[in-house]
């Protein structure tokens, strides 16, 4: 299945419609429907973007903007805030997030002038093999999305603690009061994210039955009383508990001490093979960004594997060989380029990104030559029914939230976390307050595949942050949640700002495009994919007359009006020369940017 269908599936949501489908003009009359309002300056469908000059922050939620900037006030870093206003989105976007889940950051430096990149994903348990797993999984050909069989060591924690060590100024009982104090006293849901959790419960309520995992605990955590609605008081006094001991104790009490007990309890009790000798191997890994040209001066710098990362590195070197800029933004030619480089990079995602203490990624997968090889198979007149992985050297040149943070200093940090399928796999451990992760589930069957599960493996990860340097120097953070779309997104951007010109809200509000499809890291290696050409999704922003001429050159395409696939956006900008910051956040979620 789909990696976008299964989530869609998962979170209670129908796959979409036709475009015909979709209108609401139907429902409520043409002489009923209203469109944007104007506006003196810019497009009339995005609002300015933030500017200020001490500090910037944005997140998928307005109070976490507002405990990170309250972080820089007081006198702390662009780190602290940023591990302040993730705490709180754990408790506040729990559909998107959570210390049951993995994290992976960016961060620029401007005491040492470098990217620093931190990789806290978790493993899977070390005394269970492959065959083992399959016994478990009995005739089912692909882990499940919930229940104990397809979660992984949560890396939130440790990477909070990594990133504070090396960076940070302020303790971690001092970062975490905020959440700490708003999930004793309460705070009030989002509109968007109290959507989210009544899709979740419905989600999770058909699968009881289906996979017959444990829902109680998280039952009694988010949903004693059905799904919260927008603008109810939502408390969580076990979170609190458990933050409160983690900013106490440190790292140690949520890897050795007594929260890791209570979390091994209970995951044996639900079938897991995780150990407590699992939870205090785990480790996060320090790595090194990847950065690759595009025009104009600008760099995109991704993570490599076990993230997609490199996939938007892929479609940057694959993009750079065409002229975008001589066709509108909204044409056939351009949506239909930036589709098949999609395509291509990602059935290379498919079979070569892995755990890369497993599976060494060829490294030609980033130069330029490799991508005019891969451009030079795009037919401009016609989708290619399925693009095949390319053969680099093995050597060569070397739901979910997102949030950004920057500092007066320079320092700035691009932070994505994760319990991949919403709100996770349904586990809750007793009395903490959050939700395992169900990462695992993006593990390979085929013990030849390099992505296939194994003991004590990081599996595929979709999440990942990016950086944009401009003329060799820092200039923005940039990160947008939603699985497959987050490579696409990211390109998407940029292709926005470098050759439309647009500024950094109206690159983000822009109509997005959402490629599902092709060959997956959790098929086989062997055999014909399930859906080799694929879906294109497309907001209504996309002209009707570039549709009918992408299905005209054979992409089925189909149209979705609710935001719910295009993913969740945030960036910042920062003039090196200034200080002077730029932020935009997302209109499809609750966030906000905001400065002071």
């Amino acid at each position: 299945m789909r990696l976008i269908a299964a989530a869609l599936l998962l979170a209670g949501t129908a796959l979409p419609a036709t475009a015909q489908d979709s209108t609401s003009e139907e429902a409520i009359g043409p002489s009923e429907t209203i469109g944007a309002g104007g506006r003196p300056i810019g497009k009339d469908w995005a609002r300015s973007p933030v500017i200020a000059q001490h500090g910037m922050a944005a997140t998928a939620h307005p109070l976490a903007t507002q405990i990170a900037l309250d972080i820089l006030k007081g006198g702390g870093n662009a780190v602290d805030a940023a591990i302040a206003a993730n705490a709180a989105l754990g408790l506040m976007e729990p559909t998107g997030n959570g210390i049951g889940g993995d994290l992976f950051a960016i961060i620029y430096d401007p005491k040492t002038d470098k990217l620093y990149g931190i990789n806290g994903s978790g493993r899977s348990p070390k005394g269970q093999t492959l065959e083992q797993l399959k016994e478990k999984l009995g005739d089912a050909d692909a882990l499940p999305p919930v229940g104990p069989l397809p979660v992984t060591i949560p890396g939130t924690v440790d990477a909070w603690f990594e990133m504070s060590e090396r960076f940070g100024s302020k303790p971690m009982s001092e970062v975490l009061v905020p959440t700490v104090r708003y999930a004793r006293e309460g705070h009030p849901v989002a509109p968007v994210i109290a959507m989210y959790l009544d899709r979740s419960l419905r989600a999770y309520t058909a699968n009881e039955e289906r996979y017959g995992f444990d829902f109680s605990n998280a039952r009694a955590t988010w949903f004693a009383d059905g799904a919260p609605e927008a603008g109810e008081i939502f408390k969580n006094p076990d979170l609190a508990n458990t933050l409160e001991t983690i900013g106490e104790q440190g790292r140690d009490a949520f890897y050795k001490g007594d929260l890791a007990e209570v979390m091994v309890d209970y995951l044996q009790r639900q079938g897991s093979a995780f150990s407590l000798e699992d939870f205090a191997a785990h480790e996060s890994e320090w790595v090194e960004p990847a950065c690759v040209s595009y025009r104009k001066g600008y760099e995109l710098c991704e993570l490599p594997p076990n993230t997609q990362g490199f996939a938007a590195l892929q479609m940057v070197n694959i993009l750079k060989n065409i002229d975008l800029a001589q066709w509108d933004r909204g044409s056939p030619e351009v949506i239909h380029y930036i589709t098949e480089a999609k395509r291509l990079a990602y059935a290379d995602v498919a079979r070569f990104y892995a755990d890369p203490d497993f599976a060494p990624l060829p490294m030609e997968l980033l130069s330029e030559e490799y991508g005019r090889e891969r451009f030079a198979l795009i037919d401009p007149a016609r989708a290619t029914p399925e693009f095949g992985p390319g053969e680099p050297k093995l050597e060569g040149p070397g739901d979910t939230t997102y949030l950004t943070v920057a500092d007066k200093d320079g320092l700035m940090v691009s932070l994505i976390q994760s319990n991949y399928r919403g709100m996770g796999g349904g586990l809750t451990p007793d009395g903490l307050g959050f939700m395992f992760q169900d990462r695992g589930e993006l593990f390979s069957l085929d013990p030849a595949h390099p992505n296939a599960y194994e003991p004590g493996k990081r599996p595929f990860h979709t999440i990942i942050p990016a950086f944009v340097k401009k003329d060799g120097k820092p200039y923005m953070t940039l990160g947008l949640m939603g699985g497959g779309m987050q490579p696409q997104g990211h390109v998407q951007v940029l292709i926005n700002i470098v050759d439309y010109g647009m500024n950094l809200q109206e690159a983000g509000d822009a109509a997005r495009i959402n490629h599902d499809g092709g060959r997956q890291p959790t098929e086989a290696l062997t055999g014909p994919s399930a859906d080799p050409l694929g879906t294109l999704f497309v907001e209504p922003g996309i002209p009707a007359a570039t549709i009918e001429k992408l299905r005209a050159m054979g992409h089925k395409v189909e149209v979705i009006d609710n935001g719910i696939m295009f993913g969740g956006y945030q960036a910042i900008a920062r003039d090196p020369e200034t200080g002077v910051m730029t932020g935009a956040t997302e209109m499809r979620k609750d966030g906000q940017a905001q400065g002071f």
